[in-house]
């Protein structure tokens, strides 16, 4: 289920032109979006040619109002960038997580520069090599730390902020959406030249302030207006009069992150034209029409709160089944079963969501969710229904199965982790103690989030990688898990592999 998978980051930025504190809008921004990333949290804001930094473990604080003026005094300025952060990349060691925390900073000889960054980055080993040659004592602790150091390394051969960025989009492999400032207080973003992963770009009602965020909500607490989604391949600078948009590498292919709109996005974000939950309950209507016997023999729906609830409704209007609202999650229990390490995961599985037994025993039932990536979590439940007295228990899940790993920002890294990498749903379903799982079709989930093909990446669930390393790393690691190999790591940090590739 979507509960087990981790993605990286999410990144908030903001100018103000009239002078006011930024720290505010970056406060807000980076809470509404805490679910892309519970581990670390940072604030970087630029006041006179300095960077004032803020970072620490675990979700974004509420803040007291007694302590309000002592944050103002840390972080002055009228611009600034943050964000929120679970590791893809690197040691999850608390020693090497609290170095990990972004936004990042680099420098050298004069020049300096500050970046919130999400995503992954494939390459990493040949970026390592390059950035020691500058930096000798480089210390490697998350994929910020190469994008940002790259970054300087080409604004130090005298390029335009345009030229050092094109190089970047060129170069570097993977994943990323940045936001980022130069000594001189210029503010700017970019993503990589399949766009990947979101970024919005927005401004106040005055215009007078302007902002980058991952989704739209962290536009929306603000009170700005959605102005424009960064393009795959765009460099925007902002300016008093605006954003300057520049197109500086041009794909036919993009690769828009398909799991964004089943599980990462909050349902009230927006992408393009179209918000988020609007598209899951056109997951669950998919799910209806493609499943039509599975209907007619079911009493109820349950979904598993929350990812699974607009979908329930898509399956409620479509089949006329009731929704029977009795799973809950509990509200304070903030951590997600994915933040947790394995030996802490089944522990709190049962004490996120409450199931309400009477209103399920001796039913036939649908239950909807967004994914099932490893299958421990989605057993641990099907064997409370079916101790529940439940009659049956049938599947729906809006993603399509995920046969393969992701090498862009979410971590399942590797074969061996994910059911469906080595068995079909028939077996998937005996393996989770269900009557039957009923995934949406590729062709289902593309028409509802009108992409096309060639607009995402499904890399994981049809093994086709947009980014030439990745695919060249997946296929020898895929012939290796096939023969029985065990993985040591992520698959795109062990070096073998990504030699053998190269």
């Amino acid at each position: 289920m979507g509960e087990q998978i981790k993605i990286a980051c999410g990144v908030f930025g903001a100018i103000s032109f009239q002078k006011q504190s930024i720290f505010p809008l970056l406060y807000w921004g980076l809470r509404v979006q805490n679910h892309r990333g519970h581990q670390s949290h940072g604030f970087l804001t630029y006041n006179n040619e300095k960077f004032h930094i803020h970072r620490s473990l675990d979700l974004v604080p509420k803040l007291k109002t007694s302590a309000i003026q002592e944050w103002f005094g840390r972080l002055p300025g009228h611009v600034g960038i943050g964000n929120v952060r679970y590791t893809t990349s690197g040691k999850t060691d608390e020693e090497s997580l609290i170095k990990g925390t972004q936004p990042v900073t680099a420098s050298k000889n004069g020049l300096k520069l500050a970046v919130s960054f999400n995503g992954n980055v494939v390459n990493t080993f040949q970026l390592k090599k390059e950035i020691n040659k500058e930096f000798p004592s480089f210390s490697y602790e998350c994929d910020a730390d190469l994008i940002c150091h790259k970054l300087l390394i080409e604004l130090r051969k005298g390029k335009d902020l345009s030229s050092a960025v094109e190089t970047c989009m060129q170069e570097i492999e993977g994943a990323f959406s940045v936001a980022g400032i130069t000594k001189d207080g210029r503010f700017f973003a970019f993503k990589d030249p399949y766009g990947i992963r979101p970024l919005s770009a927005g401004r106040s009602k005055d215009h007078l302030t302007y902002a980058f965020s991952s989704e739209t909500v962290g536009l929306d607490v603000n009170g700005f207006e959605r102005d424009f989604e960064v393009e795959a391949g765009e460099l925007v600078t902002v300016s008093k009069e605006g954003f300057r948009r520049e197109k500086l590498v041009n794909n036919r292919r993009k690769a828009f992150c398909a799991f964004e709109f089943a599980y990462f996005a909050r349902p009230d974000s927006r992408f393009d034209d179209k918000y988020v939950y609007e598209i899951r309950e056109e997951f669950g209507r998919n799910l209806v029409r493609e499943n039509p016997d599975v209907v007619k023999d079911a009493d109820v729906i349950l979904s598993l709160p929350e990812t699974g609830d607009d979908a329930a409704l898509g399956v409620h209007e479509e089949s006329g089944l009731r929704w029977e609202r009795a799973s809950r999650r509990h509200r304070y229990v903030t951590e997600r079963a994915f933040i947790l390490l394995n030996r802490e995961r089944y522990s709190t599985i049962d004490k996120k969501i409450n199931i309400l037994a009477p209103k399920v025993k001796g039913k036939r039932v649908i239950v909807t969710d967004d994914s099932i990536v490893r299958g421990d979590t989605t057993k641990a439940i099907v064997k409370r229904l079916r101790e529940m007295g439940v009659k049956k228990v049938y599947l729906f899940i809006t993603f399509p199965c995920i046969i393969g790993p992701c090498f862009y920002g979410i971590d399942m890294a590797t074969y061996g982790q994910l059911i469906g990498s080595k068995h079909s749903s028939e077996e998937i379903a005996k393996i989770v103690g269900v009557d039957a799982i009923c995934y949406q079709s590729i062709e289902g989930f593309m028409k509802a989030t009108d992409f096309s093909r060639n607009q995402l990446c499904l890399a994981c669930i049809t093994g086709k990688y947009p980014t030439p390393l990745a695919q060249k790393i997946a296929d020898e690691m895929k012939k290796r898990f096939l023969k029985g190999y065990e993985e040591r790591g992520r698959l795109y940090e062990i070096v073998e592999a990504v030699e053998k590739a190269q």
